[in-house]
């Protein structure tokens, strides 16, 4: 394998990783079934897609103005950013949900919305601010065009990702059966 092709496959593997792991689509479930609760699978499987749409938008945005939001901040963004990103890996590895993405109340208070389906689930708990600054770092990586691909195909195959996993708690008959987060 030559060093160019090595190199784009272990950014793309950091790239999809550090993507698909921070937006944790499988995080959302419970509180996609409160919000959703009142509605009908055909409604459930619309706000399910929207919301992938959303986060795959907002990711794709950040990806394509990070490098210029980095160069009007400079380095106090970069550290910002860096700081989220420890916070959250610390929530990860003591296994709960990262306050960053979701607040205590808000499922039960979006289930009272109209629309769910952009704020909050399309942001901030799909696309966070831990993802948000994860696709501006990667860019902000990439030295050459090559390597921006991966980053582009790992936000598309997130959103993908994410609407499969809730589309397939809908097809599963999925309903809120955990009391924390029962209407």
């Amino acid at each position: 394998m030559s060093a160019n092709l090595a190199a784009v496959v272990k950014f793309s593997l950091i790239a999809f990783t550090s993507i698909f792991f921070l937006v944790d689509p499988f995080a959302v479930i419970p509180a996609f079934l409160t919000m959703t609760a009142d509605e009908d699978d055909l409604s459930r499987s619309r706000v399910a897609r929207q919301a992938a749409f959303t986060c795959f938008l907002v990711l794709t945005s950040f990806a394509l103005t990070g490098s210029l939001i980095f160069k009007v901040f400079g380095i106090a963004f970069k550290i910002a950013g860096g700081i989220i990103l420890l916070l959250i890996g610390i929530d990860m590895l003591q296994a709960r949900r990262s306050a960053t993405n979701e607040v205590a109340g808000e499922p039960q208070e979006a289930a009272e919305k109209e629309d769910v389906s952009v704020i909050p689930l399309g942001i901030p708990m799909l696309a966070g601010p831990g993802s948000i600054s994860t696709v501006m770092v990667l860019m902000g990586e990439t030295g050459h065009w090559w390597h921006v691909i991966p980053v582009f195909a790992s936000i598309a195959v997130t959103a993908v990702a994410s609407y499969a996993v809730l589309a397939g708690v809908i097809a599963c008959g999925g309903t809120s059966a955990i009391p924390a987060f029962a209407s």
